[in-house]
């Protein structure tokens, strides 16, 4: 493997390409672009970043936008980046920028950006001549996002610099080729595939890539990754079991989670719908949910034949990935229904591709406010669900289009997850729910990261979750306090962290109850969520005695609780 992917990686660098090209062909239950078979075409590197469809193309190709052809752009010097952070500044806001209508659907110029602002993603090699207008398209985003192994591997070698620091002090490095070895070889025991938007890759610092905490949440390290827990699984929420429809969840009484797609713009490695979402891994084979009228019309009927029901989730995947004649047909049906009262679309586009709610040429974000105008004036309420997890994903770009989203009556809300090295220290989270709330969007949930599989090494002990809390409470206006939860293993649903039956932190189990969900032999039941092996208060001690520095040394004791 290492010889022949030493090859690769000696080729000379060739452009990227902004011409569509054919899904790979699947060969048994694996695509054609997988690792292994990455390493073994090595004389053919695959896709172009223009494709826009999953490499097994199992999902529904309706739900791609075709890309535009675009120039292509030459891979320069490597120059790392190092992501800016949002500057606060005290003058007023400006308008926010926009990507205005044009005859042939291709952006303007010159869009209208103040010049003050940082054009942070000229300092990426590969972008460093992509103009303002083309960066700010979106279809120039789904064109050139990197997806799967042939186009994640270009991109590396264009980016990563020949030494990569393996401690944060930088007293220790390795290759490039060695760092690009431990990303292939994460990938082969990875749950989720290979999708990230040149927003997202634009705010890394690559000088640093293997302690930026935003790559961290996508790009998966073979020697950051851990055994997994035993009671790892990959549907960890049980979601299927409380399907009565394909693709439409209902676990709450009034509450219900209807997955139209299983597509999203860029996958996260932690996602908890791993079982599901995106294109076969080599350790997973999906059970995709692909957009379907016939799916979706067995879903509507379900949510109208039981009157509870009152708030419907729109997930998936993500409903970025819906055309806006899908994105109008759901929010229509949902308002028509007269047990429908509230529902929310599930997206992180607004994290990783905010530019598609400021380009006018793209028709999802007029689609997504004339739903929420209609919505209020049938007397019901509509809420984009979005998913930031670090400061150093907004940027002007994103905050200009939380503007135009708070302009438009839009109510936003973010669903962070609590995840190792990427914000589960105070002054991360402090200053991600600060400046959530600085640009109009509610911080609501933190969640205390699922036990799926091929994560370990993100998850995090209950004990921080709790301190984080305890620490925040007061720091910030009550209403823009996010809740702290755990979304219980087994189907148990969502509960304060703080609510814990019991929390022994030597064996790392904490134990609660959920006496609102009821059903399927859920009455009284006792679930139980663990702490990652490594951070129990047992291998401190074990660690310790080994001569070894602890993982985490918090307060030691059995806690009980009278929630």
């Amino acid at each position: 493997m290492l010889p022949m992917m030493m090859m690769m990686i000696a080729r000379s660098r060739r452009s990227f390409s902004g011409l569509p090209t054919a899904a790979p062909k699947r060969v048994g239950s694996r695509a054609a672009g997988s690792v292994p078979r990455l390493q073994a075409q090595a004389s053919g590197v695959g896709p172009t970043l223009a494709e826009a469809v999953d490499e097994n193309n199992t999902n529904n190709n309706a739900e791609s936008i075709p890309p535009l052809k675009l120039e292509s752009v030459t891979i320069r010097a490597q120059k790392p980046f190092c992501a800016p952070a949002l500057e606060q500044s005290s003058q007023p806001r400006q308008p926010y920028a926009t990507v205005g209508d044009s005859a042939d659907m291709s952006p303007p110029a010159t869009p209208s950006i103040p010049r003050e602002r940082d054009e942070f993603w000229r300092k990426v090699p590969v972008w460093e001549n992509v103009s303002a207008a083309d960066f700010l398209s979106y279809r120039w985003s789904v064109a050139n996002t990197v997806q799967g192994a042939a186009k994640l591997l270009k991109f590396l070698q264009a980016v990563v610099p020949e030494h990569v620091p393996l401690d944060k002090a930088g007293t220790r490095t390795q290759t490039r080729e060695e760092f690009i070895k431990d990303v292939l070889d994460g990938m082969t025991a990875a749950t989720m595939a290979i999708r990230m938007t040149p927003y997202i890759l634009s705010r890394v610092n690559w000088a640093d890539p293997r302690h930026d905490p935003v790559i961290r949440q996508f790009l998966p390290m073979k020697s950051l990754m851990l055994p997994d827990h035993p009671k790892l699984a990959l549907d960890s929420l049980h979601e299927t079991a409380d399907s009565p429809v394909k693709g439409l969840v209902h676990r709450y009484p009034d509450k219900a989670l209807f997955l139209p797609t299983s597509v999203c713009p860029t996958y996260c490695m932690f996602c908890t719908r791993s079982y599901a979402v995106g294109a076969d891994t080599d350790s997973v084979t999906k059970a995709s949910l692909k957009p379907t009228r016939k799916r979706w019309e067995e879903a509507f009927a379900y949510i109208e034949s039981q009157p509870q029901l009152q708030d419907i989730v729109v997930s998936g995947g993500d409903a970025y990935y819906l055309q806006p004649e899908q994105l109008t047909l759901i929010g229509e049906r949902l308002i028509a229904m007269p047990n429908i009262r509230r529902f929310r679309f599930a997206s992180k586009g607004l994290a990783v591709a905010p530019s598609r709610v400021l380009d006018e040429s793209d028709g999802w974000m007029k689609a997504l406010i004339s739903i929420s105008d209609k919505a209020k004036r049938a007397g019901k309420a509509m809420a984009w669900h979005t998913h930031f997890n670090h400061p150093n994903e907004i940027s002007w770009v994103s905050a200009d289009a939380s503007q135009k989203l708070f302009e438009a009556g839009v109510m936003v809300r973010n669903q962070a997850v609590l995840l190792r090295g990427v914000n589960d220290d105070y002054e991360t989270m402090a200053e991600l729910v600060r400046k959530l709330a600085d640009n109009n969007i509610f911080p609501y949930y933190v969640y205390q990261c699922d036990m799926v599989e091929k994560i370990e090494h993100l998850r995090t002990p209950l004990q921080t979750i709790l301190d984080l809390e305890a620490k925040m409470r007061g720091s910030i206006a009550g209403f823009m306090m996010p809740s702290f939860v755990v979304d219980l293993p087994g189907g148990g649903g969502k509960r304060l962290a703080c609510s814990f039956r019991s929390y022994d932190r030597t064996s790392g189990i904490s134990t609660y109850m959920a006496p609102a969900v009821v059903g399927r032999d859920k009455e009284n039941k006792i679930y139980e969520y663990y702490d990652p092996i490594g951070l129990t208060r047992a291998a401190s001690i074990g660690q310790q005695d080994a001569g070894q520095d602890p993982v985490s040394k918090p307060p030691v004791q059995a806690f009980e609780s009278s929630f």
